[in-house]
């Protein structure tokens, strides 16, 4: 019997990740990797985007590759919808027999992220918010995410009494999961124990979901951090791939999530359950690395699991 998890971590590479990739996966091989992915003990798993074809082209096939999975019991599928045209979209697949079991809508915590991601204001975004909600209804689960939510690559410093605004006001507005993103790297285990305490505490109603990036190399230990707040829910990617779309940049270098198999590896080292098959999960890492055709950001790749965890692998 496999031990209940302790955490729930969402895979994001076939998202967040491939985003940051300016070559084009074919679809039948993004199928292959969520069908691979969907059998690892991921409760949820960020497939794919409806943004605009022309500005992001990674994602034009995306109602190929939603209709195209194999889905398992138990698993969400996630994904991004940028304003209500996409979210129709993800409607008319949902209609179709193959939609995404859950959604994301985004805002930025400072105006300069909104106006160079969003390509509108943070005032202008609530409102498309609003008129996405109204289109989504009781259809999907939405994910509300706040970007920059540890500081902006423009701007700097973000209030964190800011970000926990845009918490409220997803809450009144009926979204019950937010999704708190460290986009270029700029958390800290203090800031991040701090806002994961004060939003429990001041929305009780509302689970966070934590998203860090390893811009400055500290996404493993902000997850830790968060977990030891309370924080039970994560994003990650393998081989630690993604960051701003490919067409787009903001903050400079190097802006990956936190790598998936160094999470995993890091919890369970620890005692921490996260569900995911580890043997299958390394065979996946390889797989993601064979498709972007170069070694990725995966120090468990290069070492292997922690010894205390040989015992855990199913050979």
């Amino acid at each position: 019997m496999r031990q209940s998890p302790d955490v729930s971590i969402c895979e994001c590479f076939a998202r967040d990740g491939l985003q940051h990739e300016a070559k084009i996966i074919p679809a039948h091989q993004k199928i292959e990797l969520l069908n691979r992915l969907s059998k690892l003990g991921f409760d949820r798993v960020e497939a794919s985007s409806y943004s605009n074809p022309k500005v992001i082209p990674q994602f034009a096939d995306v109602s190929e590759v939603m209709a195209g999975m194999d889905r398992q019991v138990g698993v969400s599928y996630k994904a991004t919808c940028a304003n209500p045209r996409a979210v129709e979209r993800a409607i008319g697949d949902l209609q179709a027999g193959y939609g995404a079991t859950e959604i994301s809508m985004l805002v930025s915590a400072s105006e300069s992220h909104s106006d160079r991601n969003l390509k509108r204001s943070r005032a202008a975004q609530w409102e498309n918010i609003d008129e996405m909600l109204a289109l989504a209804k009781t259809k999907f689960k939405v994910i509300g995410t706040i970007s920059v939510a540890f500081g902006c690559p423009f701007e700097g410093h973000v209030d964190p009494k800011a970000v926990l605004k845009d918490v409220e006001t997803f809450a009144v507005k009926g979204v019950r999961f937010v999704n708190i993103a460290d986009t270029t790297g700029l958390a800290t285990p203090r800031s991040v124990r701090t806002m994961v305490r004060q939003v429990l505490s001041d929305f009780p109603d509302v689970t966070p979901i934590m998203h860090f990036h390893d811009t400055r190399g500290t996404a493993l230990v902000n997850c830790v951090a968060a977990l030891e707040a309370g924080g039970a829910h994560f994003d990650s990617a393998i081989g630690g791939v993604g960051g701003h779309p490919a067409g787009v940049r903001y903050g400079g270098g190097y802006t990956g999530n936190v790598c998936t198999e160094d999470l995993v590896n890091l919890f369970e080292s620890m005692g921490v359950a996260t569900g995911i098959h580890l043997d299958g999960l390394m065979e996946v890492a390889h797989y993601c690395e064979s498709l972007l055709e170069r070694r990725l950001n995966s120090r468990t790749v290069v070492s292997g699991y922690h010894s205390a965890l040989t015992k855990k692998i199913t050979l």
